[in-house]
């Protein structure tokens, strides 16, 4: 059901992004203070909203469309704000494309495998890629000018998330690599099984004759 607790946290990242845009739209050193703390809440509800699922046995056909598009939603909302407000320098543009072009990668294998039932499942490696891509982007959003309205302004906070998110961009281009490859091997074993010639019919037997 919707209503469900995991299901409430996987909404509440989508219902996040509305009020992560208008703080970074502040460009207040609080504002992307708290841009952070929006942003990491949201994306810890992607780690309980399984964990609450498998344990209370209660995993969804809803919950399962609804998790992966709920975190692509909120990964895409944070790049486009961090380049569209200037946040990233012209190099770390190149691991944002990256990981941005692997999200609709594996939308779109997704959409396709569903089509012939075939599941991707995720895999360890993916799930350490999601949680320093995550740990980037909370980094990215929260900048220097967070790290000065708190008093660590001795920290490089802008550097430390590019350089996370160069990271999850190799893992990005793995990961992504690893999927490619299994979608393309169950799409040509679906289209060899539906060039096979289908069984002959069985014929009834004679009935005897007296």
């Amino acid at each position: 059901m919707p209503t469900d607790l995991p299901n409430l946290l996987t909404l509440s990242r989508i219902a996040a992004i509305p009020l992560l845009v208008a703080l970074v739209a502040l460009r207040h050193p609080w504002g992307d203070v708290f841009a952070c703390v929006v942003f990491s809440a949201a994306a810890i509800t992607d780690y309980f909203d399984g964990k609450i699922a498998r344990e209370r046995r209660t995993v969804s056909g809803f919950g399962r469309m609804l998790d992966p598009i709920a975190d692509k939603l909120l990964v895409g909302a944070a790049l486009m704000l961090l380049a569209g407000m200037g946040r990233l320098s012209d190099a770390a543009l190149y691991p944002a494309i990256v990981v941005l072009l692997r999200e609709i990668l594996v939308s779109g294998l997704r959409e396709y495998l569903a089509g012939i039932r075939v599941g991707l499942p995720v895999t360890r490696l993916a799930k350490w890629k999601t949680g320093l891509q995550m740990g980037a982007l909370g980094t990215l959003l929260a900048g220097d000018t967070a790290a000065m309205a708190l008093h660590l302004s001795f920290l490089p906070v802008s550097l430390i998330g590019e350089a996370m998110l160069w990271a999850a961009a190799a893992l990005t281009l793995v990961t992504g690599w690893d999927y490619l490859t299994a979608g393309l091997r169950h799409a040509a074993e679906h289209d060899a099984a539906a060039r096979e010639p289908p069984p002959p019919a069985k014929r009834d037997p004679e009935p005897l004759r007296p």
